[in-house]
């Protein structure tokens, strides 16, 4: 067995429409598939960043990590930048997760769901 190290996953998830409970919804879609595909516990969880698009003004992104029962992680919320280009897709939701693991970096998988997907269609599911 490897040893637990600190390591980053990224993920992002796409909402139809602003609203309090697509973004609790979305935001706990996109977490709980980020720690389902690296078999990461809450206990895990050392910190999050999230941010959002300017369209996505209904809710805070941690209130959903709260919901799930996560609500002794540190979390900042923080608004995406503002890019005129093709990755900038609206009503996202993104996170850095900082967290331990076991697993080599090779097998960590990122989550980018929904429309947020092409922003790194070069990643294994």
């Amino acid at each position: 067995m490897n040893e637990l190290r600190l390591v980053a996953l990224r993920g992002a998830i796409t909402l139809d429409a602003d609203t309090r409970e697509q973004v609790l919804e979305r935001t706990a879609e996109m977490l709980a598939a980020l720690c389902a595909r690296n078999r990461i516990g809450p206990d895990q969880i050392v910190s999050l960043i999230l941010t959002a698009t300017d369209d996505v003004r209904s809710e805070f992104p941690a209130a959903a990590v709260r919901a799930a029962g996560i609500s002794d992680v540190p979390m900042l919320c923080a608004k995406e930048l503002s890019i005129d280009a093709d990755s900038a897709i609206p009503l996202c939701v993104r996170v850095l997760a900082h967290v331990y693991s076991d697993r080599p970096r090779t097998e960590l998988r990122h989550v980018y769901l929904r429309g947020a997907r092409q922003l790194r269609s070069d990643l294994p599911e």
